[in-house]
């Protein structure tokens, strides 16, 4: 069975069009980005089938659920999906386990993929059950409708922006059940956002929409070190490093990650993990300094050596944006212009790049 979920699209609104032609994985977590009204969430309403295109294709995993040229339209409710919205909206007459239970009883014996005790034990609600929903928290009113989408036994879960109505602390509770979801569930997940952080933390694969078009798509390490895409703009610029644990310093909390590709190592501040666990992690360009010589004399615990491969004007007419290769990851490194001028920055250049452990995403 071909694994790739294909989705084309041809979407007119007055004012409004979304024209896009995706070919993404058939497995892991695809984020659609991108500000407000870039047609992330019209895709996935047409995903969906909330809305139908004038013309497209939608295939799940070899499963046509959209063919404008044969005639083919599959109703929302026979397409085999999970889906969470901004907002929980539970049902208030039920307890959490009567939400629950109120998808899975739907799905006929023989097809159900996930359990009501394994989805309740995913999202961390086994002492919820018995509660009404006035009763949970907002961040527990959200684990609770995304256990209900899972126990639809889902082909695709849609996630729509499903921490935009949380504050920090609460994205900050969810964030790892939605990581457990990632590592643990064979199911495909298509996420909106526009929190290049939360992308950064949840994200294999990512699709850059801007103006109802798709600017990028491809893995999320590549994509966010591209310096031809507005990502590398912002304030909260930066790649995404997936390495493994290749020490533990218990006396000082500090996590050894050796990056792929090479035996470089950054230490990152983590609780205790075992050896060769897998540990993602994200590099803000803004906590990037350049030198020219190994500086061991630093609060800076990670020097690494880096060749300069390019660099772009910043949106702030002082910075600059220089990209890096540290024995095959990229880097990014936000620097003023007079810095770069005073190292005499250019392609092929070889350096030392600082990073403060304290700043590493983990």
């Amino acid at each position: 069975m071909s694994s790739s979920i294909e989705v084309r699209l041809n979407v007119d609104f007055p004012e409004f069009a979304v024209n896009v032609d995706l070919s993404l994985p058939g497995r892991g977590v695809t984020a659609l980005y991108g500000h407000s009204g870039s047609g992330k969430t019209t895709c996935l309403r047409c995903i969906a089938g909330l809305e139908k295109a004038s013309s497209g294709f939608i295939a799940i995993n070899g499963e046509v659920w959209q063919d404008s040229a044969n005639g083919i339209f599959v109703a929302p409710h026979k397409r085999s999906l999970g889906y969470v919205f901004q907002e929980a909206s539970l049902f208030a007459h039920l307890t959490v386990r009567g939400n629950l239970e109120f998808g899975f009883k739907r799905i006929a014996a023989g097809e159900r993929r996930v359990n009501l005790e394994q989805a309740a034990a995913l999202l961390g609600i086994d002492h919820l059950l018995s509660r009404q929903p006035d009763k949970l928290s907002g961040g527990e009113r959200q684990r609770v409708g995304i256990a209900r989408a899972l126990l639809t036994s889902p082909r695709l879960l849609l996630l729509d922006e499903p921490l935009a109505a949380l504050d920090a602390q609460r994205k900050g509770e969810i964030l790892p059940y939605l990581e457990r979801l990632h590592d643990e569930l064979d199911i495909p997940m298509l996420y909106v956002s526009h929190s290049q952080d939360e992308v950064a933390r949840l994200a294999d694969h990512l699709v850059l929409l801007s103006g109802g078009k798709a600017l990028a798509s491809g893995p999320i390490g590549e994509t966010l070190a591209r310096l031809d895409l507005p990502l590398a703009m912002g304030d909260d610029a930066g790649v995404v490093i997936e390495g493994s644990v290749s020490a533990y310093d218990d006396a000082y909390q500090l996590v050894t990650v050796r990056l792929p590709y090479s035996e470089l190592t950054i230490r990152v501040a983590h609780a205790p993990l075992g050896m060769e666990t897998p540990l993602r992690f994200k590099v803000q360009a803004r906590d990037v300094s350049l030198s020219l010589r190994a500086d061991d004399q630093s609060s800076i615990l990670n020097r690494l050596p880096v060749t300069v491969t390019s660099e772009v004007p910043a949106d702030n007419a002082a910075h600059v944006l220089v990209r890096l290769d540290a024995a095959g990851t990229p880097l990014l490194a936000r620097i003023t212009r007079y810095s770069r001028d005073q190292l005499q920055l250019h392609p092929g250049q070889q350096l030392w790049a600082q990073i403060k452990s304290v700043a590493l995403l983990a």
